[in-house]
C-alpha cells in the first residue's frame, strides 16, 4: 500500500498569514453575530461529541475511523463524526427544544475550494416547527453575515448574489424542467420507488452523459450537479426544496405529496450553503432507509459503518422537529469575498 506524505502547507508563515488575517478577523466577527442572533431567540448552545460510534449512515459520506482503547487494553471503533445531528436529536430527546451547536466535523475523500477535511458545521433545530421556518432563519442568516463583513453582495467564480434578496424557492420538479426539460416526479414513485430508465432516457435527450451502470441516484445528482446547481442563487439566493424521497434519509415524507421529502438546501453564487429537513421520526423507517444507504455504500465503496441503536432508540420519543446544517466556512468565504475555504480556517489541514 503506498502511503501519500502530506504536502506543506506554509499557511503560517508570516506573509501568508498577514494576507489571509482579515479574512479571519471577519469570520470571527460573524460566529459572534450569529451566535448573538441565536442567543436573543432563545435558542441553546450545545457542543456534541466529536467521536460517536457511527459517523452517519449517508452512502457518499465518508469518516475518519479511530478507536478508543480501555484500560484493559479493550479495544472499541470509533469514528470522527461527519455531522452533530445523531447528538443533536438524542438532545431533542431528552427534552431541548431550540438547540444550535458551531460543530467541528470531518469528512474524508473531500478537499478543494470548498471542501475541507475538517470544518466548522453551524446545526439549529427547533422542535414542533415547520421546515419552512428553517427557511427564514437561513435568509435571516445570510443577511447578518452580509452586514457584520459590510458586503452588500456574495461573489464567487464569477456570479453574484444579493445576501438582502428574499430567496427564490424552487422545487426539485420545477428547477429539473425549467432547466434540464425533464420531468423528475414522472420517475418517482410514493415511498420512494423510482424509474431508473425513465430518468436516465430523459437525462440522455437533456445531453447529460448515463452510463450503463448507473442508477437512478447517480443520474438524478448528474442532472443536479450539471444542468441545475450552476444556475442556482444567482441574483438572489436559491432555496432549493421538495426532494424525492429516496434523497433524502432523514427527511420525513411532504403530506401533500409522499413522493417527496421536507428537505430543501440553500444557494447562493452556485455554492450549496445549507441543508435542511423536516425531521423523520420513525424509527422503523429510519432503519430501513439506512440498511438500504448502507447497502448501496458497500457496493460502491466495499464498506459500511455501524448504525447508532442509541439514536433509533431516542426517535421513538423525539418530538416533530426541523433541522439544519449550514457550511459555516462556506458563508464565511462568500461574506468575506475569500476565494477558497482554506482562507478562512485558522489553521487549514496539510495537504494537496
Amino acid at each position: 500500500m503506498t502511503v501519500n506524505i502530506p504536502a506543506v502547507s506554509p499557511w503560517w508563515r508570516p506573509e501568508n498569514h498577514q494576507d489571509r488575517r482579515p479574512f479571519l478577523m471577519l469570520r470571527g466577527r460573524i460566529k459572534a453575530a450569529i451566535r448573538a442572533w441565536f442567543e436573543a431567540r432563545d435558542f441553546t448552545e450545545i457542543e456534541a461529541a466529536a467521536l460517536q460510534v457511527s459517523p452517519g449512515n449517508e452512502a457518499h459520506l465518508h469518516a475518519f475511523a479511530t478507536e478508543a482503547i480501555g484500560h484493559d487494553g479493550r479495544r472499541t471503533a470509533l469514528y470522527l463524526h461527519t455531522s452533530p445531528e445523531f447528538a443533536a436529536k438524542k438532545l431533542l430527546a431528552a427534552g431541548e427544544r431550540r438547540i444550535f451547536d458551531f460543530a467541528r466535523v470531518w469528512r474524508n475523500r473531500e478537499r478543494g475550494p470548498l471542501h475541507h477535511p475538517e470544518f466548522t458545521m453551524l446545526e439549529w433545530y427547533r422542535a414542533e416547527a415547520p421546515y419552512e421556518t428553517l427557511m427564514d432563519d437561513c435568509a435571516a442568516l445570510l443577511a447578518l453575515a452580509a452586514e457584520t463583513a459590510g458586503t452588500d453582495a456574495f461573489r464567487f467564480r464569477g456570479l453574484a448574489c444579493s445576501p438582502f434578496a428574499e430567496p427564490e424557492r424552487l422545487t426539485l420538479a420545477d428547477a429539473f424542467d425549467r432547466l434540464a426539460g425533464i420531468d423528475l416526479l414522472a420517475t418517482v414513485e410514493a415511498g420512494g420507488g423510482t424509474d431508473r430508465d425513465g430518468l436516465a432516457a430523459a437525462a440522455a435527450a437533456a445531453g447529460i452523459r448515463v452510463a450503463a451502470d448507473d442508477t437512478w441516484a447517480d443520474v438524478f445528482s448528474r442532472v443536479l450537479v450539471q444542468k441545475v446547481e450552476p444556475h442556482l442563487g444567482v441574483g438572489r439566493p436559491t432555496i432549493l426544496c421538495e426532494y424525492p424521497v429516496s434523497e433524502a434519509a432523514l427527511a420525513r415524507p411532504k403530506p401533500a405529496d409522499p413522493r417527496v421529502a421536507e428537505r430543501f438546501e440553500l444557494y447562493a453564487c452556485g455554492v450549496e450553503l445549507a441543508n435542511a429537513f423536516g425531521e423523520l421520526t420513525d424509527a422503523a423507517e429510519q432503519r430501513r432507509r439506512f440498511e438500504a444507504e448502507m447497502a448501496e455504500k458497500q457496493r460502491v465503496y466495499g464498506e459500511t459503518y455501524p448504525i447508532d441503536e442509541d439514536f433509533l432508540d431516542a426517535l421513538a420519543i423525539m418530538p416533530a422537529a426541523s433541522g439544519s446544517a449550514l457550511g459555516f466556512d462556506r458563508l464565511a468565504m462568500l461574506a468575506t469575498g475569500a476565494s477558497r475555504i482554506d482562507q478562512v480556517l485558522w489553521t487549514p489541514v496539510a495537504g494537496a
